[in-house]
Parts: structure tokens; C-alpha cells; sequence
């Protein structure tokens, strides 16, 4: 020891055999990438007052139909901002709004193809929701969960928030949500977990490439499955469970023979073993299991149409997913997704010719709320 005190007090350096050599950091210097990420914005700052409510309920006529609260008049305005990122198959939502009643009636569900999770993250504010006679009240620092399926009503204090809407279906490799999920408040420290993973999400939105976007997307449905199973009290209900496997058995069923004509009512009734009445009640909450299956066809009519290698007819699209003409088809797809499907074709097309392809950072003049929620389930 007293010889090592003396070599470190005489400023003793030590030689070493081998030459160090620093790495490097990695992506430290890496150059930042164009993210691939388009927003859908919407801001009424711009309109005269008395028309600045009226744009909001026409921009959310799809989700909810709005009012103003009793004590306020659409002559005051109404300032709200929201800017909607698709990551492909889930939808991020920004938006700071003044106080608003909301509601989404059951007539409003009938014909809708608009069944996905609505879940909410209130940074300010607070909101009230009742469906079937239960009200949750929802705050800062905690999740709240809603099924766009089922009909509900409430109002909103003005409020900041960020809310993930995504479609039934992306939970389905898990069994899917339980119906239990609708209209609950959630915290605790995974609330916490997830939030404070959605806030980074968030802050890097403008930079996330093409190839990021599906782990985020998996990332986010893996997140929420762990934050709401934990939490939710299912008890001994062995009839939820088993309408749940028979939900994912159904939904994979009808994926796999999406095409085929042998997909009909009696065909899924002896896959899953149940009656009609049962299959009936099964598919309620998704606007019925015709409407399901009819919905899920032109889905994936339309992911046909998308595709540049896909060179098919317009019309042998429409028949090859079951469809007996191709002006019963170009209705259905005008009706379910706002517009024709030789529109598709012919923007594909525009979109290969265009110099500016990727490069604008304002959104599609064509692109809506609705129709970002009614293509929610192509990806």
C-alpha cells in the first residue's frame, strides 16, 4: 500500500499495453429522416364566431352530435384545435376545445361502420359520460375507455386531451377487449406507464418513417391491453369470456374466406357451432353480423383498389368479393367510404405522377375526420 500511496502523490500515470479506442455513440449524429406522417388539421380560429360551432359539429358529425352548453350561444365562437395522426390502423387525436354536450344516439349506429375503442387522456378539464344509466367522470391523469359501438352521452368541460381511437379488431390477436372496457375510467401507475409512452409518441409524431410506424402502432395495442385487463373485474362471468372467444373465433372466420361465397350466415353458424338467434345477439354491438361481413368486404375491396400491383377492374374487384354488379358495388363503396371506388384508381394514379408525392406537409385536400375513421380498419 505505501508504495502505491507514493506513486499516486508524485503524480504517478500509469502506461497501458493497449491503445483505447472511443466508440461512437449510435444515432447520435445519425442526419434526421422526413417523417412520413401527414396530419389531418383542423382549427376554427379562422371562421367568423358564429360559424366557428357549426364547423365543429360538422367535423365530428360522424362520432358524436354536438351542442353547446346552456349558457353559451354560437354567436360567442367556439376557438377549437385538433390535429388527427394515422400511424396506420390507429389513430392519435390532439386537440384543445371549450366546453361542449355530446352524444352519440343509437340512429347515428344503425348504418355506422364505426365500432372501434375510444380512448381518452385528459391533460386539462374534466368530462362526464353515461351509458345505460352509469356516468364516468373522467380527469386528468387518468384513462377513460369507450366503445364506439354503443350509444352514449355527456358533456366536456373545455379541456386539452390526447385520445387513441382504434379499431375492435387490433386487439383480436389477444381475444379482444371484454365488453367491460366500455365506459371506464382507469389509473394507477400502468395508466401512468402508458401515458408517459404516448407523451413520447407525441413528441416525436413529424419524425417517425414508414418503417417505425407499425412497431409504434403494436407497441401502443400491447400497452393498452396490459394497462385495462389488470383493472377490469370480470369475476366468475364465464358468459362474457365465452362471447369473447366467440367474437375473435367469428372476426377470423370471416377473414379468412372474405372473398369466398361460402361466407354467408349459415356457414358461420356451423363454424362456431351456435344458432342464429345467438350469432344475431353475438354481432348487436357491430351494427349486426351482415353489416360486419359487408363492412369487412369492402374493406378489403378497397385495400385491393390501393394496391399498385393490383391491376383488376373496378368491377372484378367488386365481384371477386361478392358483389352481383358493379353499380351495387360502386353504391355500397360510395355509401361506406364517402367516395366512389374508381376514385381510387384514378388519385393512385395521380399520386404516382406527381413530383411532390410525399413532399407536401399540409393535409389531402380530400381527406376528412370520417374518412380517416371509416378506413381505420384497412390496416
Amino acid at each position: 500500500m505505501g508504495d502505491k500511496d507514493s506513486r499516486l502523490r508524485s503524480g504517478f500515470v500509469e502506461r497501458r499495453h493497449h491503445s483505447r479506442v472511443a466508440k461512437t455513440p449510435l444515432g447520435v449524429n445519425e442526419p434526421p429522416l422526413k417523417g412520413a406522417l401527414v396530419p389531418l388539421r383542423f382549427r376554427t380560429a379562422k371562421l367568423p364566431p358564429s360559424g366557428q360551432f357549426p364547423a365543429w359539429q360538422e367535423h365530428m358529425t360522424a362520432l358524436l352530435d354536438c351542442r353547446l352548453p346552456e349558457d353559451a350561444a354560437v354567436q360567442d365562437g367556439f376557438l377549437a384545435e385538433q390535429t388527427i395522426w394515422n400511424l396506420g390502423g390507429a389513430l392519435i387525436i390532439q386537440q384543445a376545445i371549450p366546453a361542449f354536450s355530446f352524444e352519440r344516439p343509437p340512429g347515428k349506429l344503425r348504418l355506422s361502420p364505426i365500432d372501434h375503442w375510444w380512448i381518452t387522456f385528459l391533460h386539462s378539464g374534466r368530462s362526464w359520460t353515461e351509458v345505460d344509466g352509469h356516468v364516468a367522470q373522467n380527469e386528468p391523469g387518468m384513462m377513460e375507455i369507450r366503445s364506439l359501438g354503443r350509444p352514449f352521452r355527456g358533456r366536456k368541460l373545455a379541456s386539452v386531451a390526447t385520445s387513441l381511437i382504434v379499431p375492435v379488431d387490433l386487439f383480436a390477436g389477444r381475444g379482444g377487449l371484454p365488453a367491460a372496457s366500455n365506459n371506464v375510467v382507469l389509473g394507477g401507475y400502468r395508466i401512468r406507464l402508458l401515458m408517459d409512452y404516448l407523451s413520447s409518441v407525441e413528441a416525436n409524431l413529424d419524425r417517425f418513417t414508414q418503417d417505425d410506424l407499425a412497431g409504434v402502432k403494436d407497441r401502443l395495442r400491447e400497452m393498452v391491453f396490459d394497462a385495462v385487463m389488470p383493472l377490469l373485474d370480470r369475476g366468475d362471468d364465464r358468459d362474457e369470456i365465452s362471447q369473447v372467444g366467440l367474437m375473435t373465433r367469428a372476426r377470423r372466420f370471416i377473414m379468412n374466406n372474405i372473398s369466398s361465397s361460402d361466407l354467408t350466415i349459415e356457414s358461420l353458424c356451423r363454424e362456431l357451432a351456435i344458432s342464429r338467434t345467438r350469432l344475431y345477439e353475438l354481432f348487436e354491438a357491430s351494427g349486426g353480423v351482415a353489416n360486419y361481413i359487408r363492412r369487412r368486404r369492402l374493406l378489403a375491396a378497397h385495400a385491393m383498389l390501393s394496391d399498385p400491383a393490383d391491376s383488376r377492374r373496378v368491377a372484378d374487384v367488386g365481384f371477386a368479393i361478392g358483389f352481383d354488379s358493379p353499380a351495387n358495388f360502386s353504391r355500397a363503396f360510395t355509401q361506406q367510404f364517402g367516395y366512389s371506388p374508381s376514385n381510387i384508381r384514378m388519385q393512385n394514379s395521380t399520386d404516382r405522377n406527381s413530383p411532390l408525392r410525399g413532399e407536401t406537409q399540409e393535409s389531402p385536400p380530400n381527406l376528412t375526420f370520417e374518412s380517416l375513421l371509416r378506413t381505420l380498419a384497412l390496416f
